[in-house]
């Protein structure tokens, strides 16, 4: 059964501690939320959160950098957390920029996911728009992901729709490779992403189609407004209208 997660980057500017601020999500319908950096907080603090709020922790981003430089505490800390899902959310547009640019980048993440794997964690990458740059008559993101053994992918629906491409094609044709989807509107005309509801994409559809891959976790993000609860409110009302 398919969870409702939220982003908790999409609130990186609040003033709140990181603590507060995971307690504020548990007033809303989420049932958990993803992490993108710990700030000041500890793991037992965020744990203490975490109970209170009643919220599960769907995973993290944590940058392939950091993950290199030291996984065994990455894993300690997040799966400490009751993180299973570490997620690679951002490789610069070079990576995309060559058939062999891709494929060296794609056995990078697959040697990481091996590290992880012995920890009992999973990695999945987190696309933006770069990974659809034109290789070979295909987007690049098949390529990084043929070279990624043992990653899964977290589908950005929004960044997809910015690419130029169908996200919920793009949903099907690597559902066996997605258990995290992050729900994100966008702009077609633009080629840029936009607050869930203001844009191209079919919420409900993509609801249903999230549903029905049977995917773990559907993680609202938001890019705009990150200094405001304002955010998260408008994000709980879209979960509340279309879930």
């Amino acid at each position: 059964m398919t969870q409702l997660g939220f982003q908790l980057y999409s609130l990186h500017a609040v003033d709140d501690p990181l603590p507060a601020v995971v307690e504020r999500v548990g007033e809303t319908p989420f049932d958990g939320v993803e992490f993108a950096g710990l700030g000041d907080a500890s793991v037992d603090e965020l744990n203490a959160a975490l109970d209170a709020a009643g919220l599960h922790a769907a995973g993290a981003h944590v940058g392939l950098e950091d993950l290199e430089a030291d996984p065994a505490g990455v894993a300690r800390t997040y799966r400490d957390l009751g993180c299973e899902a570490i997620v690679v959310p951002w490789l610069d547009p070079e990576h995309f920029a060559s058939v062999e640019a891709a494929t060296a980048a794609g056995e990078r993440l697959s040697a990481a996911a091996d590290g992880l794997a012995a920890d009992g964690l999973e990695l999945h990458y987190h696309n933006h728009d770069q990974e659809f740059a034109d290789l070979d008559g295909g987007p690049a993101i098949d390529v990084l992901l043929d070279a990624a053994d043992g990653v899964g992918y977290q589908v950005d629906l929004g960044w997809v729709g910015a690419a130029g491409y169908d996200p919920l094609a793009v949903l099907d044709r690597y559902a066996d490779r997605v258990d995290l989807v992050h729900l994100k509107d966008y702009d077609a005309a633009a080629g840029e992403t936009v607050e869930v509801g203001e844009g191209d994409l079919d919420v409900a559809a993509a609801v249903d189609a999230v549903r029905h891959a049977d995917v773990d976790w559907l993680v609202y993000e938001a890019e705009d407004r990150p200094d405001s609860y304002a955010t998260l409110d408008a994000a709980a009302g879209v979960v509340d209208a279309d879930w």
